[in-house]
């Protein structure tokens, strides 16, 4: 948390906060003392908030650190609660307090997993990918199959030098689009449906909560290597293997060769003091699959479905390309979704047919009562 809090990207985010709530409040009054309605301030407040979010993104990158994205979407509940009654505030600070147990609970697993002194995976997970194979290693066969090199001249330090790098093809794109897209589409439906549905975001997020303490159990337990440090990758962990042969962990190459460095920047500074061996199972993988099983009731056409299920097969194979995960870990994390969902569906149905204010619980919410025949029927079209 404290590396987090050192990195310069939230200062920035903090500072542009701190104007930006001000300016907020000069902006809404002056409308309101006009006779403006609160719910087209709030509107032109959250378009206003959707532009400087788009600028940042492509001015400093994407906002990846844990502080800086719960921050952002503290502004977020914020500006779409301006106007509201206080009952309205308390419930977004309780809302926005549960998006910071999740991610805060996700930063810590690492420490506790030192202080188990719970062995790293590095053959295990390895072996699993290729009982899955029949002996092939799909990381290895991906990279050795498609990842082109070239020798290029780079300039370090003031002096040209000849490195090997990656030789970007359009799979590259593809797969750099695919990988960060986990850190927009996940983040984007939740302030949507905060927004337009509270109901449909109270179920969204008990599993979404349900699926990350899941998999911070499975890193806390199992930490686990991923392919480009069980091949001998730099890490902060003190290991040096060679599990694997040596690999490349390229996922940005394709948002650079499209002139998009600056989206990647951060993360390839934020990645230093991630979990590094928070590899099983691949939240990656999960957060995909995750968002196409809850919107799947709803979606009738065949070929819609299909494009849907697209993503998550995407993702998999885009992070055992990049070396980020194996196989398995994907699994891993579609099962935790299953999971999730079976569990919810579940209880959501037995709290619908015992006359239990079924938002009551977890989070609590008085829009219960009007959804209550949808969600039996969505949930048994889920189960």
């Amino acid at each position: 948390m404290l590396l987090a809090i050192s990195n310069s990207g939230l200062w920035r985010v903090l500072w542009y906060s701190l104007i930006g709530l001000s300016a907020i409040a000069l902006y809404a009054g002056a409308l309101r003392t006009a006779g403006i309605e609160w719910a087209r301030i709030r509107w032109s407040l959250i378009g206003v908030y959707v532009v400087a979010y788009v600028w940042w993104f492509f001015a400093n990158g994407i906002i990846i650190d844990r502080v800086s994205v719960l921050w952002s979407f503290a502004i977020f509940l914020t500006v779409a609660s301006v106007g509201r009654p206080w009952r309205e505030w308390v419930r977004s600070a309780g809302d926005l307090s549960l998006f910071v147990a999740m991610w805060l609970a996700y930063d810590e697993s690492r420490g506790i997993a030192d202080g188990l002194g719970m062995p790293i995976q590095v053959e295990s997970v390895r072996d699993l990918d290729r009982f899955l194979f029949f002996g092939a290693d799909p990381v290895v066969e991906l990279q050795a199959a498609f990842h082109r090199t070239e020798v290029a001249e780079r300039i370090v330090n003031g002096e040209a030098v000849l490195r090997t790098v990656t030789d970007v093809q359009w799979y590259d794109v593809v797969g750099s689009f695919v990988y960060y897209s986990h850190f927009i589409v996940p983040p984007i439906v939740i302030g949507a449906l905060w927004l337009i549905n509270r109901h449909q975001w109270v179920r969204y997020m008990r599993r979404f909560a349900t699926l990350l303490f899941g998999a911070c159990v499975m890193f806390i337990l199992l930490p686990t290597a991923p392919p480009w440090m069980a091949a001998g990758g730099t890490n902060r962990v003190g290991l040096d293997l060679e599990a694997l042969p040596p690999l490349s962990r390229h996922t940005g190459v394709g948002w650079r060769y499209v002139g998009l460095g600056s989206f990647v920047q951060a993360w390839d500074t934020g990645r230093d003091w991630a979990n590094q061996v928070a590899a099983m199972p691949s939240l990656h993988s999960a957060f995909a699959l995750f968002v196409v099983v809850f919107f799947w009731p709803w979606v009738r056409n065949p070929w819609a479905r299909v494009a849907m299920l697209a993503y998550p097969l995407a993702m998999a194979v885009a992070l055992a390309y990049f070396a980020e995960h194996y196989i398995v870990d994907a699994i891993a994390g579609w099962l935790l979704v299953g999971a999730s969902f079976w569990l919810w569906n579940r209880i959501e149905v037995w709290l619908a047919t015992r006359s239990v204010p079924i938002d009551d619980v977890m989070l609590g919410d008085d829009e219960a009562d009007k959804t209550r025949d949808s969600l039996v029927s969505a949930d048994a079209t889920t189960a």
